[in-house]
């Protein structure tokens, strides 16, 4: 049985914007789209990972809102259970560390990056409640 690797993904919002990242070299995934995001450790909650890995990740803070969906996706490497939230950030910009670009896209034009598989049924359902 392969590996369930449990992450989350926060959909940063700005009008009818929402935050992108890309996956950069040497990351399973190059080059893919996601929402940022990360493990959940051991005794967290899917919110409380969300709020960390944004501090780590994109060196800001957010507060998580409502979730949006949980979404299960077999890669080579295991099987990613993706559970996204909506995130409205508190303080500071996002800054890029992780990522090789990160961009605000109008939800409109979601669909026209390359996501990752485990982020396209939350691309769906952002595009239809913000585009």
């Amino acid at each position: 049985m392969k590996k369930r690797i449990n992450v989350t993904g926060a959909v940063l919002t700005d009008g009818d914007k929402v935050l992108a990242a890309r996956r950069g070299p040497g990351k399973a995934l190059p080059g893919f789209w996601e929402f940022p995001g990360g493990k959940i450790e051991a005794g967290e909650t899917p919110e409380e990972s969300l709020a960390r890995e944004l501090e780590e990740e994109l060196l800001c803070q957010a507060a998580v809102g409502a979730h949006i969906t949980t979404t299960e996706y077999e890669y080579d490497f295991g099987t990613v259970i993706l559970s996204t939230y909506f995130c409205k950030l508190i303080e500071g910009d996002p800054q890029l560390t992780e990522h090789e670009e990160i961009r605000w896209v109008p939800a409109s034009e979601l669909h026209t990056l390359n996501w990752a598989p485990a982020d396209i049924p939350a691309v769906k359902i952002i595009a239809e409640q913000l585009g």
